[in-house]
């Protein structure tokens, strides 16, 4: 007498679903998301004094103030409203600048001086309109001449 085996039959998963919708998934995660540009790395030299010897060029400097509520003034002229974070006026001034700096062939120098109580979201984005002007030599003043102690 002859046994029979049952055979045994294998449970397979079919992958091809699960697959279609992970791709499916990526596909909508990386159209639907939002690129952020990363603040650049500016490199700016804190105040101080220096013993120099030799004579040195002039370098071609401006001055952005930056007063308490948010407005910004480039040789007394206001760009931007306070309220603006891109500062494109700021931007194409600063362009232009570095420009005329990079024609004479001297270095194109920023100084800002922001008020005691600015807020340093607004510093931040001073420093980025630098950047995007791709100006790298950019100091900060330290309080103004006129105080008295």
């Amino acid at each position: 007498m002859k046994l029979k085996h049952k055979t045994e039959v294998k449970a397979e998963v079919d992958m091809t679903p699960m697959i279609d919708c992970v791709f499916l998934l990526l596909v909508f995660f990386m159209v639907s998301s939002t690129f952020v540009k990363k603040e650049a790395d500016i490199s700016f030299a804190l105040p101080g004094t220096a013993e120099q010897s030799d004579s040195v060029d002039i370098p071609d400097e401006q001055i952005i103030q930056i007063t308490e509520n948010g407005n910004v003034f480039l040789n007394d002229l206001e760009y931007d409203a306070p309220t603006s974070s891109d500062m494109p006026e700021l931007i194409k001034t600063l362009i232009l600048f570095k420009q005329t700096a990079d024609a004479n062939k001297v270095p194109a120098m920023i100084t800002i001086a922001p008020e005691d109580n600015v807020k340093q979201q607004r510093v931040v984005d001073v420093l980025n309109a630098c950047t995007a002007a791709k100006i790298g030599n950019v100091t900060f003043a330290v309080g103004s001449e006129d105080e008295d102690g």
